[in-house]
């Protein structure tokens, strides 16, 4: 199967067996066949196997991954370690720092120790040709993660979803505001970030609170 977790495996499998998905999987195999694509194939998942689906607390909508060589680990945002931290990344930090008052910065881009918290750190599209942002968008990979919002808004309740950005915030549509909360802001992105969309939106705090307001373990950002 595409995904070792049992819950995941079980919640998108009819998923898996859909005319779109099967076409998606032959086409994603043949460009990774053809060109150079990121992230590597064993961890085109990977946001799926850090905990199990009931596990769910937060979810962040990235567009697709990280074009460059050796950075894309599978995870929206997240870098492998070792990989200079990128613009975007280093502003999500400096906004949690504040939101804190902490002075420390992380030194590894790697979001892992978030996602094994319970975040889905999802790539709208989860794969990517080298060195070309956004280059394998015609492959519908929306559709799947379209289906994956709707089934997590559907069968979870009071997860926390931060849209950041217009992109990620078009997925709002799918998600009830009644069950579960949507936090939305500019993206944290230098160009959105410098013209003052994105510091100060207090998300990180927020998603806490709320997650203890509901009984939920914090995240440690």
């Amino acid at each position: 199967m595409f995904i070792k977790k049992a819950s995941w495996q079980q919640l998108l499998a009819s998923e898996f067996q859909k005319p779109y998905f099967l076409e998606l999987m032959q086409l994603v195999a043949q460009e990774y066949e053809t060109t150079t694509c990121f992230p590597p194939k064993e961890l085109i998942f990977n946001s799926f196997e850090q905990f199990e689906f009931e596990e769910t607390k937060v979810v962040i909508i990235g567009q697709d991954p990280y074009h460059g060589t050796g950075e894309a680990n599978g995870l929206c945002f997240s870098v492998n370690d070792g990989v200079a931290i990128p613009p975007s990344l280093k502003n999500i930090f400096t906004e949690i720092n504040t939101e804190y008052e902490s002075i420390f910065f992380p030194n590894s881009g790697n979001l892992e120790r978030w996602a094994k918290q319970g975040v889905l750190l999802l790539n709208a599209g989860l794969t990517v040709r080298k060195d070309e942002a956004n280059s394998h968008k015609h492959l519908k990979w929306n559709l799947f993660t379209d289906a994956v919002i709707q089934l997590i808004n559907e069968q979870s309740e009071n997860v926390v979803f931060l849209l950041w950005g217009s992109f990620a915030q078009k997925k709002g549509k799918l998600i009830n505001r009644n069950k579960h909360l949507v936090l939305e802001s500019g993206h944290p992105s230098p160009l959105s970030a410098n013209r003052g969309f994105w510091f100060g939106n207090n998300h990180f705090k927020l998603t806490n609170a709320y997650l203890n307001e509901k009984g939920k373990k914090e995240i440690e950002w």
